[in-house]
C-alpha cells in the first residue's frame, strides 16, 4: 500500500473558468469586468451585451461548469481519489481570488489548476495564469499563507478530448438530411484572437506564423476529419475557421470568420456544412450566440444546410481525462515516470510554462509557471 495518495503532493484541484452573468442586472457589470482599464463607455457595453439579453441576461456557461464540476466530484470519489474540488471564476462569482481565500483558510497548501480552455494563448493559458498570480498577491497582502499553485498542461490533443469530439461531429453530420449528407463539408472553429498574438502563442521556439495556437488547432481537426473518415468512408472536405471576433477593425485578427466560410462554401457549391466548435470545451456563449445564432441565421439566409457539433462538456471520457491529467502530474512530481497521453503529431505539452510562452502586450507577473514570482517551483518539470 502506497505511503502517500496517488493525488500527492496536491490536495486540491482548482476548476479555473471565464465566469459568465446569471441574470440581466449582471450583464453589463460582468462585462465591466471582462473589459476593465480599456475605457468602453458603459451604453456600448449594454450594445455589446444585447446577446446575452437574448438569452434572459444569462450566459450557459456556470451552469455547465457547475455540471462538470459535479461530474469531476463524483468520479473522483468513484475512483478513490480523495481530491477536493473548487471553482472560481475570472470574470464572476464565483471569483478566483474568493475560491483561493477559501481554499487557503482550509489549509490546502498544493494547489492544481483546471483551465476550461485547451490550448496555448495568451487568452487561453498565460491571461489565467496572471489572474493566479494576482488572487496570490491579493491573499499576500492579507497576510494569509500562499499555496503551491501548479496548471495542468493543455488537453488539446488528449483523447478524452478529442474522442468525444469526434462522436459528435458524426452525430452532426446524421442530423443533415441525407442527400447532402456526403458531401458535407466540415467547418472546425475557434476563437479568433489578434495574428500577433497567435504568432507569440507556445513557447518561443516555436513563435511564428499562427503560433501554437494555430498549430494545435489543425492537428485536433485533422484527428477528427480522420477518424470521420474512417467511420463513415467518406472523406469529407474541411478547414479551420474563427468565430467570436472583438477586436479594433484596423487590427488583424486570424482569418476566416464562419460566416464569410459559409458565404464562400455556398458560393463553391458545397452542398451542406457542420461546423465543429473544437476551440471550446463547453457550448457557452459563443456557441449559443455566434454558431447557433449568427451562423445559423446566415446559412439559412443562404440556403446552406447546416448542422452544429457538441463540445465536450461533461462527457464522461473527458472527466476522465481530467482525473487521468491530475494522476499523471502528480506522479511526475513525485519522481515516477507516467504515460502521458497524447494523440495527433505533435505530442503532449509541457507542464510548466517556459520564460516567454505566450506574451502578453504588458508583461506581468504569472503563476504556475517558471517566471512565476509566488511559489518555489522544486520538482516541477
Amino acid at each position: 500500500m502506497p505511503a502517500h495518495p496517488a493525488h500527492a503532493p496536491y490536495d486540491a484541484l482548482l476548476l479555473l473558468s471565464f465566469g459568465g452573468p446569471e441574470g440581466p442586472d449582471d450583464v453589463v457589470p460582468f462585462l465591466e469586468n471582462v473589459t476593465r482599464g480599456r475605457g468602453i463607455p458603459r451604453e456600448r457595453l449594454k450594445e455589446v451585451g444585447r446577446h446575452y439579453f437574448l438569452f434572459g441576461g444569462v450566459s450557459p456557461i456556470n451552469a455547465q461548469n457547475r455540471e462538470l464540476l459535479d461530474a469531476l466530484r463524483k468520479d473522483f470519489a468513484e475512483h478513490g481519489l480523495g481530491l477536493p474540488v473548487h471553482w472560481g471564476n475570472r470574470n464572476w462569482a464565483p471569483y478566483l481570488t474568493d475560491t483561493l481565500r477559501e481554499m487557503v483558510t482550509e489549509g490546502r497548501r498544493r494547489i492544481l489548476v483546471l483551465a476550461t480552455s485547451a490550448y496555448a494563448s495568451y487568452s487561453g493559458c498565460r491571461q489565467y495564469r496572471e489572474n493566479l498570480a494576482d488572487a496570490l498577491a491579493a491573499l499576500e497582502a492579507e497576510g494569509l499563507p500562499l499555496p503551491q499553485v501548479d496548471k495542468l498542461r493543455v488537453y488539446f490533443n488528449h483523447p478524452g478530448f478529442v474522442r468525444p469530439m469526434v462522436d459528435r461531429t458524426l452525430a452532426a453530420l446524421a442530423e443533415l438530411p441525407e442527400e447532402v449528407r456526403a458531401g458535407a463539408h466540415l467547418a472546425f472553429t475557434t476563437h479568433s484572437i489578434p495574428t500577433s498574438a497567435a504568432d507569440t502563442s507556445g513557447p518561443a521556439s516555436g513563435h511564428g506564423e499562427g503560433g501554437a495556437y494555430v498549430a494545435q488547432h489543425l492537428d485536433v481537426a485533422r484527428q477528427i476529419a480522420g477518424e470521420v473518415a474512417r467511420e463513415t468512408g467518406t472523406e469529407h472536405p474541411w478547414r479551420l475557421v474563427y468565430q467570436s471576433r472583438s477586436g479594433a477593425p484596423h487590427t488583424p485578427w486570424l482569418e476566416p470568420d464562419i460566416c464569410d466560410h459559409l458565404e464562400e462554401l455556398h458560393g463553391a457549391g458545397a452542398p451542406a456544412a457542420v461546423m465543429v466548435p473544437i476551440g471550446f470545451v463547453s457550448d457557452h456563449m459563443e456557441v449559443k450566440y455566434d454558431l447557433d445564432t449568427e451562423a445559423t441565421a446566415k446559412a439559412a439566409e443562404l440556403g446552406l444546410p447546416v448542422s452544429r457539433a457538441g463540445t465536450v462538456g461533461a462527457d464522461p471520457r473527458f472527466v476522465e481525462a481530467v482525473r487521468e491529467l491530475v494522476l499523471e502530474r502528480a506522479a511526475t512530481e513525485q519522481g515516477r515516470s507516467v504515460e502521458r497521453c497524447a494523440l495527433g503529431a505533435l505530442g503532449p505539452s509541457h507542464d510548466l510554462c517556459p520564460v516567454g510562452c505566450c506574451p502578453g502586450r504588458t508583461p506581468r507577473p504569472a503563476a504556475a509557471g517558471a517566471d512565476s514570482p509566488y511559489q518555489p517551483l522544486q520538482g516541477a518539470r
